[in-house]
């Protein structure tokens, strides 16, 4: 069964509630509803009208107000309301779709606003307490008082059986899987001071729209209205599930006041441990993490590989490019013997690609490695982040395709990396062993006496003792080399597999700190 949460339950957005977008709509910013579309009425710009509208108005956080029995629920007692199948919208009516939503309570207290959508027309989803099973009957509340958020179902296992395979639920953050996996990583819409000491804005999706889908469609689109106090924005996703679950996402952003660190597509999962990262973890488990590094396909076309870490200090790096053609947080151990871990499963959890569409300009991907004591929190965040900040008053537009996965889209003629391992140096001093898999098509019908070395750079240090061999276990090579950090309290590391010819594999770059 798919777990419907986010490991510790998103930031959930705060305070007044939405009572219509449409007819109402000035009580969510302060206009004439004179100024509202026409009451109803849907097509591809009305969301954006709406973003736009409310941008130019001052921020009213959306109400919160619940009763007690609800508003102080317990994760289990969360989790202990089941929406009933037999009460989805479209079920029954052979779509290949079908929507569900979640009640308010927890950590998801505010009114999302939900709508579908039939032939350019909008109308309110209708809550009622009838909608749901409740574990405990003293959780039942008869008022009107909406939902929190909407989980997708189609037949993506297997024909005719409708099974979870996308969610919106806390703040902007959704998450996907594909054809057999398990939840792991999360998106979200946007990302606004993401390990800034001050503190992070977190803006929310306030209204959903779900256009009813025809017979015989692979795919299903949804809109969706963010709101913050620094912007406002206008989505729309269309969503096709399958081998590879697919997000196409049209995005404009409509500042309220400059946004110097913006974050455009953000991505956010946990790594607690793995063989390159073992520091303070007495772990039965070989590893633990959602994904296990961050890739990268530069503009300058160069293919990067950037081990996730588990650090003691919080870092931040950030990938200086210009229109790149991709990068995701990726998970490329697939066996069971990886994790060990029957519960939990890591070896069946997404990669999630994202692929820029049209020209993004410069920039930087960057990210962000939190401290976690434990597989408990997601502390690893990336994202594309303009170069220049986001101005208020001015309209913003991204488009870029999401792939929730078990791989990059696009298969490689480079050798890659297939495991980083990090260990003391046997000479006990304060030097480290650095042990680097490579697979792939380079090593494809080699001749026997194929040669291969590393390039290598340190940015502070000494690398040293560098040992280049065939590693006939994997089909692939190996490599392995000592650094010495002297006197550094952080150094930045790179190397590649060439040979004689050229570069034969991606870029494995790594930051190291005591």
């Amino acid at each position: 069964m798919i777990s419907v949460l986010r490991r510790d339950i998103v930031k959930a957005g705060a305070g007044l509630s939405v009572l219509s977008l449409f007819g109402g709509i000035d009580a969510l910013r302060g206009a004439r509803a004179a100024d509202a579309p026409d009451a109803g009425v849907f097509d591809d710009t009305t969301v954006r009208q709406l973003a736009h509208r409310l941008s130019q108005q001052a921020y009213r956080a959306p109400e919160e107000t619940l009763p007690a029995v609800v508003r102080d629920m317990n994760f289990d007692q969360f989790t202990s309301i089941a929406y009933r199948p037999e009460q989805a919208l479209w079920h029954g009516e052979n779509l290949g779709f079908e929507v569900e939503f979640f009640p308010r309570g927890y950590l998801y207290r505010p009114r999302i606003e939900m709508y579908e959508v039939i032939d350019g027309k909008a109308a309110p989803v209708p809550y009622s307490a009838d909608l749901f099973t409740y574990g405990n009957p003293a959780l039942r509340v008869d008022d009107n008082i909406g939902f929190s958020g909407l989980r997708i179902r189609a037949p993506i296992n297997t024909p005719g059986v409708m099974e979870e395979f996308c969610v919106f639920l806390g703040a902007s953050y959704f998450r996907a899987v594909a054809k057999g996996q398990t939840y792991g990583l999360s998106a979200r819409g946007f990302a606004d001071g993401t390990g800034d000491p001050k503190g992070e804005e977190f803006a929310l999706f306030r209204a959903y729209w779900l256009e009813k889908p025809r017979s015989g469609v692979d795919s299903v689109v949804l809109h969706a209205l963010l709101d913050s106090p620094s912007l406002t924005g206008a989505f729309r996703f269309t969503i096709r599930p399958g081998e590879t679950t697919v997000f196409d996402v049209q995005t404009y952003l409509y500042p309220r006041k400059e946004i110097p660190q913006s974050g455009i597509a953000p991505l956010t999962g946990m790594f607690y441990f793995d063989a390159n990262d073992r520091n303070h973890v007495d772990d039965w488990r070989p590893a633990a993490h959602d994904s296990e590094a961050l890739s990268m396909w530069t503009g300058g076309g160069q293919q990067l590989w950037r081990p996730l870490r588990n650090p003691q200090d919080l870092q931040f790096s950030a990938f200086a490019d210009v229109r790149p053609h991709g990068f995701g947080l990726m998970q490329r151990k697939r066996a069971f013997e990886d994790f060990e871990d029957l519960a939990l499963n890591y070896e069946k959890r997404p990669s999630l690609w994202i692929e820029p569409i049209g020209d993004w300009g410069a920039g930087s991907v960057d990210l962000v490695e939190i401290p976690t004591p434990n597989e408990v929190n997601d502390n690893i965040v990336s994202f594309w982040r303009p170069r220049d900040a986001l101005a208020a008053g001015h309209e913003y537009a991204f488009t870029y395709r999401m792939y929730w996965g078990w791989d990059t889209p696009w298969p490689t003629h480079l050798a890659r990396i297939a495991a980083t391992r990090v260990g003391a140096s046997t000479d006990g001093s304060h030097t480290r062993f650095f042990d680097i898999d490579f697979t792939g098509e380079p090593f494809a019908n080699l001749p026997r006496d194929a040669k291969f070395h590393l390039q290598t750079r340190t940015s502070a240090g000494e690398i040293r003792n560098v040992v280049v061999e065939p590693n006939p276990d994997i089909h692939g090579w190996r490599a392995t080399f000592e650094f010495d950090p002297k006197d550094a309290k952080i150094a930045e590391l790179d190397c590649s597999l060439a040979n004689d010819q050229a570069t034969v594999s991606e870029e494995w770059v790594y930051r190291w700190t005591p």
